[in-house]
């Protein structure tokens, strides 16, 4: 109680009680915790990898994935990077198995020249991994390290590797067959298959290697065309040693290119959208709502003509 007998009015936000609002105390905050899941490019920085390098490792099946918030989304664990950094020889072992070579690095290790080594590329007996565009706007192929090494340990590839080239498969190559750009088309398919979070996202993966008019002819619900479009995976990502050409000038390799190859494309389009539709049936695509008529301006008035009324009224 005061002198004056009077008690002090309490404080009418807390009561009869004073709030006292004390500073945290200064020194190092607390760690955030680490998120469960990466960014693809998190990822591959974390484990030393080139873009191309960990893109090639998580088709492989080296690295694993798992779907993000947003359709086609690839993220990595926190568990998984723990998992390939705890491998033996990481990281130069990681970086060894999706290494790429070019023909004159593809031939040293078979022990060839690079023109044979051509002509096997060419007759489908070695598969590229990657490829990209020289400044001269030609194809430049990429081949795993690791698969010529396995090729070349196989007895039956002996007699690939020296002397003549058998008759049947000099015949071939004389008629010019060259099935690189379509192996390797078979190998991506592959690689996006096995990273497919479900059917219709398998089935957009077989589709991308046909051109429109060609799903048109497999897939006649347009809603189904435009969700197998929605789906479709990301253009593949090629060696940084190159550039891309304009696609007037350089055909685009993902597309399916001979008659039997395209319907062998279409045929597995078939069967993964009827799959598809069993498992998954999509809702359809509500019409688009007509937009409303503006009402049209009247046409201004030229400014010169406006002079020349005005003129006429003074006269």
């Amino acid at each position: 109680m005061s002198n004056n007998g009077i008690m002090p009015a309490p404080d009418r936000t807390f009561g009869r009680f004073d709030a006292v609002l004390v500073a945290p105390p200064v020194g190092p905050q607390e760690e955030r915790p680490a998120p469960l899941t990466l960014a693809p490019t998190r990822a591959a920085r974390e484990l030393g990898l080139k873009r191309v390098e960990f893109e090639l490792a998580v088709q492989l099946g080296r690295i694993r994935t798992t779907p993000g918030a947003r359709p086609g989304e690839r993220r990595v664990t926190r568990a998984e990077v723990d998992r390939v950094r705890a491998q033996d020889g990481f990281p130069d072992a990681l970086r060894e198995r999706v290494r790429t070579v070019g023909t004159s690095e593809g031939a040293n290790l078979l022990g060839i020249t690079t023109a044979r080594f051509t002509k096997l590329a060419r007759l489908g007996r070695i598969t590229p991994a990657l490829y990209y565009r020289n400044r001269y706007r030609a194809t430049v192929w990429l081949y795993l390290a690791e698969d010529l090494r396995e090729f070349k340990a196989r007895p039956e590839n002996r007699e690939l590797l020296t002397g003549r080239t058998p008759a049947p498969l000099k015949e071939r190559l004389d008629r010019g067959m060259d099935v690189r750009a379509r192996n390797w088309r078979g190998r991506y398919h592959g690689r996006l298959l096995r990273t497919a979070d479900g059917p219709w996202q398998s089935a957009a993966a077989t589709a991308a290697f046909l051109d429109d008019e060609r799903i048109a002819h497999v897939v006649a619900d347009v809603d189904e065309r435009v969700h197998l479009d929605a789906l479709r995976p990301r253009r593949p990502v090629h060696s940084g040693s190159g550039t891309q050409s304009p696609a007037l000038v350089v055909p685009d390799l993902l597309k399916a290119a001979d008659e039997d190859e395209i319907r062998w494309y279409q045929t597995h389009l078939a069967l993964c959208v009827a799959y598809a539709r069993d498992r998954v049936p999509i809702s359809p695509i509500p019409p688009a709502r007509p937009r409303a008529s503006l009402p049209r301006h009247p046409k201004p008035v030229r400014h010169r003509r406006l002079l020349a009324r005005l003129l006429r009224g003074r006269g």
